[in-house]
């Protein structure tokens, strides 16, 4: 697990700004660069004052949530190291001491003598989803092939804060740390007031804040009650993964807004992105799974897969965030007239899964890769990019998607790095 740090910024103005990250060079540089956080880059130049280590990211959000609802006289004890005086500084945060004020974008509230305290944070709830990668199954998951689907140790959560404001006011931060996507929404109306998108962050658009309200509605439709409130709430998402791989960026904000709101996913997901479901099963799962969608709810099962072989495996990120349109829309043209084919790739799924040695095992990722290329008549991503390669490769989700999966040895990673390819990750270190 990366550690995690939580700091205490001086801006020219003499105000503070708390935060937390997984790297504090580069978000202190960031923030003397005018890109850590639209609230520093109007007070540049800022001084690193106070820091505190933790075993891990999580740890260090939270006491960052923590200090940033202290009084400045707190947090002046706290840079002091005057510990024994932060009791006396803590300050009632009952309706007497509660006065309203304007909103502030999420960025600001990390700062602020007395407003933090008047925000009045009265109560806080996280949910974690994984994210996900697709190992068999690969657009026939669409038509009810049972699929093999592996939850990855990267994920996403959403931290939620109940606040007297009647907004919601949302942050979504990339996995350094960097705040990406700053949105206030006007409750119980749910309608978007203002929005800043960061366009420097890969992986993300600045309609995304249009879009967030979408999906947020569309959870209202299946909880009315959702949102429907006096009071507000401070939401912040943090991904432990760069958005472009492609391990589930949308799928585990789905699954996390559900759990908040109470309400299916895989109904959600039908209404905002749509999709198979696999990655919802995924994000609420531990180990790999099983997945067959069938018309009501789909069928899920944990399934053991620790091959011998597994320490021979590697998944290589392509570079970007691909472009699989092609051949979903030809598979979309042959949908309900593939009965054979999703019976076989069922069939190679239950082989795969039972594989006990790394020779089988590569006949069958070949024979699925022939099977799928035969349906949707585009080249296997070896036969396009890797026909010298020793090992065996096979494209995961939609073909032209960002992993795929490659059987080898010592060498694999000298082999595609020389080909251009940095991001080569053992299986043991990607997948849970």
């Amino acid at each position: 697990m990366d550690k995690g740090f939580v700091y205490i910024l001086e801006c020219a103005d003499g105000t503070f700004y708390t935060g937390s990250t997984k790297d504090i060079e580069l978000r202190l540089n960031q923030h003397q660069n005018g890109i850590g956080a639209k609230y520093t880059a109007e007070r540049l130049p800022v001084k690193l004052i106070y820091i505190e280590e933790f075993t891990t990211i999580s740890e260090a959000f939270y006491r960052e949530k923590q200090i940033q609802g202290w009084s400045r006289k707190k947090k002046v004890a706290l840079i002091n190291k005057k510990i024994e005086n932060l009791p006396k500084f803590s300050e009632c945060n009952n309706e007497t001491h509660y006065t309203k004020k304007a909103s502030t974008p999420l960025s600001h509230r990390n700062e602020n003598s007395e407003n933090n305290e008047k925000q009045n944070i009265v109560g806080q709830s996280r949910s974690y989803s994984n994210g996900k990668l697709l190992i068999t199954g690969e657009y026939f998951v669409l038509e009810g092939a049972k699929s093999l689907a592996v939850p990855t140790k990267f994920g996403q959560d959403l931290v939620v804060e109940h606040i007297k404001e009647p907004q919601l006011i949302w942050g979504s931060f990339t996995e350094k740390g960097s705040c990406w996507l700053e949105a206030v929404f006007d409750l119980p109306k749910l309608r978007l007031v203002n929005a800043s998108f960061n366009s420097e962050e890969e992986g993300g658009n600045d309609n995304f804040a249009e879009n967030l309200n979408k999906i947020l509605l569309q959870v209202r439709a299946l909880n009315p009650d959702f949102l429907n409130s006096e009071n507000g709430f401070l939401v912040k998402t943090n991904v432990t993964f760069p958005k472009n791989w492609g391990l589930g960026t949308s799928s585990t904000l789905i699954n996390n807004l559900a759990s908040w709101a109470k309400v299916n996913p895989y109904k959600l997901l039908a209404t905002t992105f749509g999709g198979s479901g696999y990655d919802i099963a995924c994000a609420q799962h531990n180990s790999p799974i099983l997945y067959t969608k069938t018309a009501t709810e789909p069928i899920v099962e944990e399934v053991i897969f620790n091959p011998e072989f597994k320490e021979q495996l590697y998944f290589v990120y392509l570079n970007k965030k691909q472009n699989s349109r092609e051949g979903i829309q030809r598979f979309n043209t042959l949908k309900g007239k593939l009965i054979s084919e999703v019976n076989q790739i069922s069939s190679l799924t239950e082989a795969i899964l039972k594989a006990d040695n790394l020779h089988d095992f590569e006949k069958l990722l070949f024979e699925h890769e022939k099977l799928v290329s035969k349906t949707i008549q585009l080249k296997p991503v070896q036969e396009l990019l890797f026909s010298d390669y020793f090992g065996q490769t096979k494209s995961l989700g939609a073909w032209g998607g960002d992993f795929i999966l490659a059987t080898g040895n010592d060498n694999t990673l000298n082999y595609f790095k020389q080909k251009g390819f940095e991001t080569v990750i053992p299986y043991r270190d990607l997948i849970l």
